[in-house]
């Protein structure tokens, strides 16, 4: 039987895959400006501690915020949306971190998502490329524009 679902679920975006790097390593490349900058914004500020506010900017007409609720150095990090596209406002996007024997076992998650919708698919999709290019340029130093990174 197919469960019946509510209008108030809230839908999860999750991923868990291993990257080749100690977990230090990763929560650098997860939580620094400079770094995000390189798998995930066009350009970003911000500080990795509870309550310090990001600026994430995606282009024009995306120039969205968070603010910092989990901040663990080499063990887990997350933002509180707080401007941003209605269905990721209020969203948490978040990493958590363990050591494996190949580097660091990823357990990410995208939490909250008011609806699954068409928004909900296609960033179920983009999360999955955008955290391939995280992963290629923390083993291999690859570097992806920003205009090209859902085409690689």
């Amino acid at each position: 039987m197919v469960p019946d679902h509510s209008v108030n679920d809230m839908h999860d975006i999750l991923q868990d895959f291993p990257i080749a790097a100690d977990p230090s390593r990763v929560y650098r490349a997860i939580s620094e400006p400079a770094m995000l900058d390189e798998w995930w914004t066009i350009r970003s500020s911000g500080n990795p501690s509870v309550g310090a506010r990001y600026d994430l900017d995606f282009g024009p007409g995306y120039q969205w915020g968070a603010v910092v609720t989990k901040a663990e150095p080499g063990t887990a990090f997350e933002l509180r949306m707080t401007d941003a596209d209605a269905d990721w406002l209020g969203s948490h996007v978040g990493f958590n971190l363990e050591p494996s024997p190949l580097g660091t076992q990823v357990r990410f998650y995208h939490r909250g998502w008011p609806v699954a919708n068409s928004h909900y698919r296609t960033s179920c999709h983009c999360w999955a490329l955008y955290l391939r290019i995280l992963r290629r340029h923390i083993e291999h130093g690859e570097s992806v524009p920003y205009e090209k990174r859902l085409d690689v």
